[in-house]
């Protein structure tokens, strides 16, 4: 079975940030969403892999056999735009969407320009969904 790339490192989140993001708007908003998601998580950021920001961490299992960990929140300033790994549980947290801004929707993140694209509040929400939904569903 494959080995998951994307486990938690000892790397430094702020050398990360200094070295990695070579823009000051994407800089200032990287070191904004560390403060944001340590907030609305209660977790202290942690590198994952080589680029990816994560806060907590649940383990799952699929019916396949594959398992390992995973952040509960997680963002990646990447060159084009900031990756959120945030997750919609259901129907019934899609409203807010519709709230957010900005932004484009992947398979397992929303991608956005900069922070002052989106609303932040409606960010905490999903967020804080995203943690309630991952702590009913595994182990956190």
């Amino acid at each position: 079975m494959a080995k998951n790339k994307t486990t938690e490192t000892a790397v430094s989140v702020t050398n990360f940030i200094n070295t990695y993001v070579d823009n000051d708007q994407k800089k200032e908003d990287s070191f904004r969403l560390v403060e944001l998601l340590t907030e609305w998580s209660g977790f202290e950021p942690k590198m994952w892999g080589p680029t990816i920001i994560g806060f907590g961490s649940y383990h799952y299992k699929y019916a396949s056999g594959h398992e390992g960990d995973a952040p509960m929140l997680g963002f990646s300033p990447r060159k084009a735009e900031f990756s959120l790994y945030v997750y919609f549980p259901n129907e019934q947290h899609e409203p807010l969407l519709e709230g957010l801004g900005k932004f484009k929707m992947g398979k397992a993140c929303i991608y956005v320009k900069k922070l002052s694209d989106i609303n932040i509040e409606v960010l905490e929400k999903i967020c804080k969904a995203t943690i309630a939904y991952l702590k009913e569903q595994y182990q956190s």
